[in-house]
């Protein structure tokens, strides 16, 4: 596959920056959640809805980026780009003005929809511009984008909540910038010089061989969000809870997360079988730490070598997996995936639940549950290469197959 204009700097920028879009729709309204729910005290079902209306955007994007991938594949990247960028917009400022809570959940979902086509918009158009050591670049630079961006978004909706709880809704005004340059500097990919003589591959979308990378994304999708949003109680069972101490807490996973994405370009020729290893048994090492840390020192540790292991496991997985699809699967490989990380993200407090029955005490041992777990998940990564048709993949050597 190869595109008749050749993407740059500009085209790889607006693909990042749009990643982190999504990413806006979890962690924007966090910090003012509290005021949100002093606000609509009164409202029957507040305590439901309005942590709903946090987190139901990731459960739309699992629920739905496959079928934005399907889209995508049939009628095109940009259009489906654009509208959602469009539709981000409109649903992610209604909250403004709506004085509903029912109604701000609802715009709430229309703002999942919309991000589930905008993450998967966007990773097509990688695997689409970009092939080879360049297209695992952007990957990783990918998971770095979403990660500094959780923490810098965090910190904006934080002091926008300052004046008001409907505040930081205005951030996703940043849609009406980001839609003229997408549509001036992106341009529809189209396959060429594809391999006529070999059967094409568009009505069998490789499942068999799929859905154990699949599964693995659930798998670090949980992975991702247990220090987010277990550190903050695992520290108050230390006796730590000045704001400070935990925010420097996660913002130490977040820098382990940059360091696993950055040293996924540096691990070239390895396997992404054994990059799935190494990654695990980080996850679970941090994990086990966590669960067994005496002091807050050793939890900032912890949750860094965890933060490393997630790193590096999102650029392996979301390459291994476009390394085995064409170009007129490549949406709908690039949705699933999608879908497969939101869900791991929206069922991981409720993993965590189901060991700990609500009880913060259990903590630790609920931590140490998913630890061990994970390091079983690392020794099993090393037999994926036995699988039936599962291609093995090192990187700077991926490409798509025709």
């Amino acid at each position: 596959m190869s595109t008749e204009r050749k993407a740059g700097l500009a085209q790889s920028t607006l693909l990042l920056l749009g990643s982190c879009l999504p990413v806006l729709g979890a962690v924007l309204l966090a910090p003012v959640l509290p005021r949100m729910q002093e606000h609509f005290a009164t409202t029957p079902g507040a305590a439901v809805l309005v942590p709903i209306a946090l987190t139901l955007p990731a459960l739309i994007i699992a629920l739905l980026a496959p079928f934005a991938g399907i889209i995508a594949d049939r009628f095109g990247r940009k259009p489906l780009l654009l509208v959602a960028m469009l539709l981000y917009t409109l649903c992610g400022v209604l909250p403004l003005w709506l004085d509903s809570l029912q109604a701000i959940v609802i715009s709430r979902a229309g703002i999942g929809l919309a991000e589930a086509a905008i993450m998967t918009c966007c990773t097509t158009l990688m695997g689409d511009y970009y092939d080879g050591a360049r297209r695992e670049r952007l990957f990783a630079l990918q998971m770095v984008a979403t990660s500094l961006s959780a923490a810098l978004f965090m910190a904006i909706g934080g002091a926008l909540g300052e004046s008001g709880w409907r505040t930081p809704f205005v951030l996703y005004a940043v849609g009406l910038l980001f839609l003229p340059l997408m549509a001036k500097l992106l341009w529809e990919p189209v396959a060429q010089n594809l391999n006529t003589s070999q059967p094409s591959t568009a009505h069998s979308f490789p499942w068999k061989t799929l859905t154990p990378l699949y599964l693995l994304a659930v798998l670090a999708g949980v992975s991702l969000f247990v220090v987010p949003v277990q550190a903050g109680y695992l520290l108050n069972l230390l006796h730590v809870t000045a704001p400070q101490q935990i925010g420097l807490t996660m913002g130490s996973n977040q820098l382990g997360v940059l360091a696993g994405a950055l040293s996924f370009r540096l691990l070239s020729g390895i396997p992404a079988h054994r990059n799935m290893v190494v990654a695990f048994i980080l996850a679970g090492v941090g994990g086990l730490l966590m669960a067994k840390a005496g002091n807050h020192a050793l939890v900032i540790a912890a949750v860094f070598i965890n933060g490393v292991g997630i790193g590096l496991m999102l650029p392996t997985l979301i390459t291994w997996v476009m390394a085995q699809v064409d170009f007129s699967q490549r949406g709908r490989a690039a949705g699933c995936f999608t879908a497969a990380i939101f869900a791991g993200e929206f069922a991981s407090p409720l993993v965590v639940l189901a060991f700990t029955g609500g009880a913060i005490q259990e903590l630790p041992a609920a931590l140490s549950v998913l630890a061990i777990a994970q390091l079983i998940i690392a020794g099993l990564c090393l037999g994926l290469p036995r699988l039936p048709g599962l291609a093995p993949v090192a990187t700077t050597t991926a490409q798509p197959i025709h």
